[in-house]
């Protein structure tokens, strides 16, 4: 629902639905490109699901969307049938609503993000796995068969992860379990056979094509990625700490009953069961938390085990004679969610707030706190608020009634309504700050004619807005390599080159922060005239603008 609505949010919206366009564009399905130079940071299997929602659906934000959303309403019903399969039917239900109505799942299902399918691949994988090991199973042969094929699909989708985490899992588990015997029955010889199979081909068909790409994506893009800081995400080993309880709220403050309840289980009937998904959530949240480059999307893939621990618990506790009070826990969720009441009423007024809240007459400038738009609208604020005190109000009665049941169900309403409104009431605001659509709508309009289109550092979606490939000036970003390789010499320039551009007698537009327009346009001859603005961004254009054509989009 709505996942049209709003412009491609940038980088990575813009970023990996211009890839799979210029794939279906040049017809080319092996190397990426990426404002037509070659693009190696990820494999191709997530532009191909893409490309192929793009021929669909048209090349619109629905179709580009569609498949991180699919893939995430695939993983709920996955969560579901694993979780009956291993522990029972009333499990698998609680568990799939737990992950349906996690805050970051719902919301990062309906981005235009490798992670998700990442994380669909990876819990395929290890879900086909776990149940194979099941001793009554009739069909191991066909879900350890499965397992090798998605994983092969998660390597083609983020790579090498897709074999590091289901192996390391595996083996971790083995250990753990002493069930080393499972070597046995896993059909390594027809199953590495199988994944090869998927895997190899893409791999060597690019590098025959690029004799750059091995170096760059191995190289650069896993071993550099993990161990240093050449990509600029450094984050503290605890960063991931709050973002687990930012992302998979409400559900994540019982996160911890839910495990230490599954591992003082670990040794009861099915007990392995319980290790294999703690093994499986503390293996992925480790590595990440041990690696030089964090972003939020990346813990996706341990939402599914912690969904079906939490979802096993409340079960459990509905048939115990003397059910656990969650009284810690339902406390700092009340808590959290009257804080989350008054900052959504406090956030869009922080511009007045500013003097009270720097200790100054004036805002600084520069201070995030100044902006001409919050990202959370005035009466979207107040209806986020009434959402948060109508859940903690439902939080704190069931808790102190004991009412299990009903905790369970007002969680799931409440969590459900406050995410999906909540969505729309801040993504209006991200899309103001975060998306170039009408600004390259324009641009598109002003070169109808022929004339080049300039980006002063690469804008993502604007080659997608307009179709035509971009100047870049000065940073070149993550086109850097793909810059190198072949002549692109004339598509790459600097400010003196944009300035003798701007003065050559072509057609111009150009993109670029409304701080680098007021240090340049003294420079331009002719002055430029302003197509349109949108928060800090500005579209000039170096001709006379045609009647109709201006437009101030946002001041």
């Amino acid at each position: 629902m709505f996942l049209g609505r709003y412009g491609l949010i940038e980088p990575d919206e813009g970023r990996y639905a211009e890839i799979p366009r210029e794939m279906l564009e040049k017809g080319d399905f092996i190397t990426p490109t990426l404002n037509y130079v070659a693009y190696f940071e990820k494999p191709p299997l997530h532009y191909w699901l893409t490309a192929f929602s793009f021929k669909l659906f048209g090349l619109n934000e629905f179709a580009a969307r569609f498949a991180g959303a699919l893939a995430g309403l695939l993983a709920v019903l996955l969560v579901y049938q694993v979780g009956r399969k291993l522990f029972g039917r009333r499990e698998g239900l609680f568990s799939a609503l737990i992950l349906g109505t996690s805050t970051g799942f719902l919301a990062q299902s309906r981005i235009n993000l490798t992670d998700m399918t990442l994380a669909f691949w990876l819990t395929t994988a290890l879900c086909s796995f776990i149940i194979a090991t099941v001793g009554n199973e009739e069909r191991k042969g066909r879900y350890y068969y499965l397992f090798y094929l998605f994983s092969a699909l998660a390597v083609l989708t983020k790579g090498l992860i897709g074999l590091v985490f289901p192996a390391g899992i595996i083996v971790v588990y083995m250990a753990m379990t002493r069930r080393w015997y499972l070597l046995r029955e896993m059909r390594l010889v027809g199953g590495i056979a199988l994944f090869l199979a998927v895997t190899v081909p893409w791999f060597v068909l690019v590098s025959l094509r690029n004799p750059d790409f091995a170096r760059f994506f191995f190289i650069h893009e896993h071993f550099e990625r993990y161990f240093t800081k050449v990509h600029g995400r450094y984050q503290p080993p605890w960063f991931f700490l709050p973002v687990l309880l930012a992302t998979m709220f409400p559900w994540s403050v019982y996160a911890i009953r839910a495990i230490t309840r599954a591992w003082r289980e670990r040794r009861h009937k099915n007990g392995e069961r319980h290790v294999f998904l703690l093994i499986w959530a503390g293996f992925i949240f480790l590595f990440f938390s041990a690696s030089h480059s964090k972003l939020v999307p990346y813990i996706l893939p341990i939402f599914p085990p912690l969904a079906l621990l939490m979802g096993k618990m409340f079960s459990d506790l509905l048939d115990s004679d003397q059910q656990e009070k969650f009284g810690p826990e339902n406390a700092l969720l009340s808590v959290l969610l009257v804080v989350s009441a008054v900052l959504a009423i406090l956030y869009p007024h922080a511009r007045e707030l500013a003097p009270f809240l720097t200790g100054s007459g004036l805002a600084r400038p520069g201070s995030s706190l100044v902006t001409k738009q919050p990202i959370l609208a005035p009466t979207w604020g107040i209806v986020v608020a009434c959402l948060s005190l109508a859940m903690g109000a439902t939080v704190w009665l069931t808790g102190r009634k004991m009412k299990l049941l009903l905790l369970f169900a007002g969680l799931c309403l409440g969590s459900y309504f406050l995410e999906t409104l909540g969505v729309q009431a801040f993504m209006g605001g991200i899309e103001y700050k975060k998306s170039s659509k009408e600004l390259s709508v324009l641009g598109r309009q002003a070169l109808s004619s022929g004339g080049c289109l300039v980006s002063f550092g690469y804008e993502q979606s604007l080659p997608f807005y307009t179709g035509k490939r971009v100047m870049v000036v000065g940073d070149r970003g993550e086109l850097d390599f793909g810059s190198r390789q072949g002549y692109q010499t004339a598509w790459f320039i600097d400010e003196a080159g944009f300035e003798r551009l701007w003065q050559g007698g072509r057609p111009v537009v150009a993109l670029l922060k409304r701080a680098d327009y007021e240090r340049i346009s003294p420079r331009l001859s002719p002055p430029a005239s302003v197509l349109g603005s949108k928060g800090k961004k500005m579209l000039i254009y170096n001709g006379s603008v045609v009647e109709g054509l201006k437009e101030q989009i946002q001041q």
